[in-house]
């Protein structure tokens, strides 16, 4: 929520200490899953250099990462589709007996077809090939950071701030 200081200034909004310490804060909190650890440390690498994304934490099996998701608001989970213990779609599974509705980047070695149709009826937001669309992933970030900002500018808007 970088912005969200000059969203609200340019509704008319008076500056206050509320408005400022969430324009410090980030807008998109991430949760990594994999299994990996050279992986991981180069994602979290790539994440932290990612304006308005925060890296909440990592988990290496499908109980892990479901236990940081009941327990810490996550906007985007990157997810690979075979865990240590568990998978990626028994995650998506069991995110969908919930209300929680985080985003979900699968990233993956298996680049199947069926692989993908099944990741997407589950609830995957994006499907990325590891091999293929590593490079990818600080742009679909910033994606989602856009897509989180335009949600909030409409939600100010909505709420009858007008613009100067």
């Amino acid at each position: 929520m970088a912005r969200v200081l000059d969203v609200a200034l340019g509704f008319g909004m008076q500056s206050t200490p509320l408005l400022d310490a969430m324009s410090a804060a980030p807008s998109v909190r991430v949760l990594l899953v994999e299994d990996s650890k050279v992986l991981t440390e180069r994602l979290t690498e790539a994440i932290d250099q990612i304006a308005d994304v925060h890296l909440i934490g990592t988990a290496e099996t499908e109980a892990a990462a479901l236990a940081v998701v009941m327990h810490e608001p996550v906007d985007v989970i990157i997810l690979d589709l075979h865990l240590r213990q568990g998978t990626g779609f028994g995650l998506m599974r069991a995110l969908a007996t919930t209300q929680l509705k985080p985003r979900i980047v699968v990233l993956t070695n298996y680049d199947l077809p069926e692989y993908k149709s099944a990741a997407f009826a589950l609830g995957a937001t994006h499907f990325l090939d590891k091999a293929r669309d590593y490079g990818r992933l600080p742009e679909v970030l910033h994606e989602i950071c856009e897509a989180s900002f335009d949600a909030l500018s409409e939600s100010v808007g909505f709420l009858g701030f007008e613009s100067n």
